[in-house]
């Protein structure tokens, strides 16, 4: 008797299999260049407390789910549900805590054509003026965004001690190699200086895909 094989069903394992090995850390080993990893973060929701409690109920507050790289920030067990044009969904957002003073989406380019957003700007996190909107529902209600859905901008996490080993400051803009079967350079990863940061790049999983960085041999963060 012949198996019929559900193709829906094997992309979309393909797909979380990709997601998954695209998710790992990847450490730079450069001699003499301070630690660092990049990784490639997946689509995720950064919230207020007003929003919070707008989709999980008064007094909401979030729980740790997986402690993230920098100290005092963690992968929620809380998640929601995207709303795209035409009904389209994105389910199982992840919240990354804590709570912020304002409340942005980030997705990926193909994530923003899965739910039919045709201009989700690339942006600095935390610039969200003018940008894309979206509803987002969540247990005890709905939540309109007017703005604030975006693309985040390639960027890295430094102290001051990287900083200055770069020779870079906040808002600098530094380059970055990505040898492999693929070699890829990015040339606008936007320096953020801020005092205990551990050296971390974050890019989204297309730009991952696209340098195949899971399988990266070699990579170098250097001043632009």
């Amino acid at each position: 008797m012949a198996v019929k094989i559900d193709r829906k069903l094997v992309e979309s394992a393909v797909r979380e299999a990709v997601r998954a090995q695209l998710g790992r850390d990847h450490a730079q080993a450069v001699p003499g260049a301070p630690k660092m990893v990049v990784h490639a973060s997946a689509r995720h929701m950064h919230v207020t407390q007003a929003a919070l409690e707008t989709l999980f109920g008064p007094g909401a507050r979030l729980h740790m789910a997986k402690p993230l790289l920098q100290d005092g920030h963690f992968a929620a067990a809380e998640s929601v549900t995207l709303i795209g044009p035409k009904n389209r969904l994105i389910s199982s957002l992840r919240i990354l805590g804590p709570v912020r003073n304002y409340t942005q989406i980030e997705l990926a380019f193909t994530d923003a054509i899965t739910l039919g957003i045709e201009d989700v700007p690339v942006r600095n996190s935390g610039d969200i003026a003018g940008s894309a909107g979206a509803y987002v529902m969540g247990p005890a209600g709905m939540l309109t965004m007017k703005e604030g859905v975006i693309r985040a901008a390639i960027h890295v996490h430094l102290d001051e001690l990287a900083a200055a080993h770069y020779r870079v400051k906040d808002r600098d803009y530094m380059k970055m190699l990505v040898r492999g079967g693929t070699s890829v350079v990015f040339d606008r990863v936007l320096a953020r200086v801020e005092k205990g940061m551990k050296v971390e790049v974050h890019m989204d999983t297309d730009e991952a895909n696209a340098c195949d960085l899971a399988h990266a041999s070699d990579v170098k963060l250097y001043r632009g």
